[in-house]
């Protein structure tokens, strides 16, 4: 009786996923030559562990939290404050814990033993995630609560190590449990480490800690994404030399020479700057293709550039003087933002063969910044005024246009959706956004959300709603200047807002990210 009861039930969810695929094709046999037809997203509010507050990635833009199982990673906040009140975890000082987010399930992964905050950075294809956590010591050198690189991995906590010093973080983690990241080699005092000391970046794996030295000065430390799958190519950004610049550039005054590095065949290898003294690599991918940014002589204007090969190849802008990539597929595309001309706005764009598009904005939103690109060439970002604050919206850029997420998702939703932050290969899309009323700031009222498209690779979504959303209420050509200029002169970019939008990782504070591409320049 059971077996034909399931039978039943099969056959009838059979016949429902082939209505749903007939109604699909009908849908788009029906609209041959119509653009920008989106699919509605069942949208997930991710939440917290009892505070107010969930969070990305601790390792920055370019971090993977989001893996193609659909399985999400990241920290949230407890309801129990903070122990280190004044000098806290978070903004709101509140304990946070890693989660780890599977099939509807949100699983507190803790901390280290003691109250301690814990942050994620990244997540591997099988659902291990590399981050940091306090380890209930303060650190003599900075008088901060010191942290270590720690994994979680099959429900337990891994503390990695150091180097030798007090402190460490964990920034990626790749399928086969290589982790990468950075540590403290001694308890000497450094000057131009974040951490309080000189910091070199690591790999590590079964237990084994490797460092992977500098290029010469006391200082490397890895991209957030810098170590590729295929391989274990590492990159990021280390100083040549002990003797700081006097020149004040992204790279901070009063700093040595910063290149960018690939770590490959056991050594590590310069890949160079475009002309100046600050230069870093953001992600590296499969097949050993490194993007990041690059100040040019002079260290007054700063561009992204592409390192494939053993060639630098300046990406140029978008007509302006200062430009940054975020992420690069494994066909080669590349996404980030770019001032236009006159460094009126900075813009989202897609650099492909050569050439550099202007994804531009959402209806008047002068300003974009472009996070992560699939394998589909989807593209997430966040749309906003110039400052990146007043005005927030998560975007996505699909087929040559651009569409506000929060046009796609059921009304009424718990969330106003300010960023897409990752975008996997089966299009779904993690953000991070705040309730309705709410001010748009990530630190006091962020909660990460989870799309999930109701398309034909995602019939069993359960409450997804399959017709298309009508391309009118939803899309904007981003080849209209229209989208990107509106209000312009109520919105134009603040005095050095770029230069710390483009901060490398050597000159951040110990929590690298916080929500959102760019924070709002003071």
């Amino acid at each position: 009786m059971k077996s034909r009861f399931l039978i039943h039930i099969v056959s009838i969810g059979f016949l429902a996923s082939l209505a749903i695929v007939v109604q699909l094709a009908a849908q788009d046999a029906a609209t041959p030559l119509k653009k920008a037809q989106h699919h509605h997203y069942k949208f997930i509010d991710l939440g917290t562990l009892g505070g107010p507050v969930s969070y990305f990635s601790g390792g920055g833009i370019g971090n993977l939290l989001l893996n193609n199982r659909g399985v999400v990673a990241g920290y949230a906040d407890t309801s129990t404050p903070d122990p280190y009140a004044p000098n806290c975890f978070n903004a709101d000082c509140f304990l946070s814990h890693t989660f780890r987010w599977q099939n509807g399930v949100l699983t507190d992964l803790g901390a280290l033993p003691g109250t301690n905050s814990s942050a994620a950075s990244g997540i591997n294809a099988r659902g291990w995630v590399a981050g940091y956590s306090e380890n209930g010591e303060i650190d003599p050198l900075t008088g901060s609560p010191e942290t270590n690189a720690v994994l979680w991995k099959d429900g337990q906590i891994i503390n990695l190590g150091t180097l030798g010093g007090n402190e460490s973080l964990a920034i990626s983690v790749k399928d086969g449990g290589q982790v990468v990241g950075l540590a403290t080699i001694n308890a000497m005092p450094d000057p131009f480490s974040f951490l309080g000391a000189p910091t070199h970046t690591f790999t590590w794996k079964n237990g084994v800690m490797q460092d992977l030295g500098t290029l010469g000065g006391p200082d490397s430390f890895p991209s957030a994404g810098g170590i590729n799958e295929r391989n274990g190519l590492v990159a990021g950004g280390s100083y040549t030399t002990s003797t700081p610049n006097s020149i004040a550039d992204p790279c901070g005054q009063n700093v040595p020479t910063m290149d960018p590095f690939l770590w490959r065949n056991d050594r590590m290898i310069d890949l160079g700057t475009l002309g100046g003294t600050c230069g870093f690599a953001v992600v590296v991918n499969n097949r050993g293709q490194v993007v990041g940014q690059s100040d040019l002589v002079g260290d007054v204007t700063a561009h992204p550039f592409l390192w494939d090969q053993g060639v630098l190849t300046d990406l140029g802008t978008l007509g302006g003087t200062f430009g940054s990539a975020s992420w690069i597929n494994d066909a080669g595309e590349i996404v980030g933002g770019a001032t236009n001309q006159n460094d009126q706005a900075f813009l989202a764009f897609l650099w492909k063969d050569g050439v550099m598009t202007n994804l531009g904005g959402v209806d008047n939103d002068p300003c974009s910044a472009a996070n992560s690109i699939n394998a589909k060439s989807q593209v997430v970002g966040i749309s906003a005024t110039c400052d990146f604050f007043t005005v927030q919206r998560a975007f996505l850029w699909d087929d040559g246009q651009i569409v506000d997420l929060n046009t796609l998702i059921p009304q009424n939703s718990s969330l106003d959706l300010l960023a897409g932050l990752n975008i996997n290969d089966r299009g779904e899309i993690l953000g991070v956004g705040v309730p309705p009323g709410a001010p748009p700031n990530t630190d006091l009222f962020g909660h990460l959300f989870l799309l999930i498209p109701c398309d034909r690779d995602h019939l069993d979504a359960e409450g997804c709603d399959y017709s298309l959303v009508d391309e009118t209420a939803t899309a904007t050509d981003s080849a209209k200047p229209a989208t990107q200029m509106g209000n312009t002169a109520k919105s134009a970019l603040p005095p050095d807002a770029i230069r710390q939008l483009m901060q490398p990782p050597g000159r951040r504070s110990k929590l690298w990210y916080r929500g959102l591409g760019a924070q709002s320049p003071k």
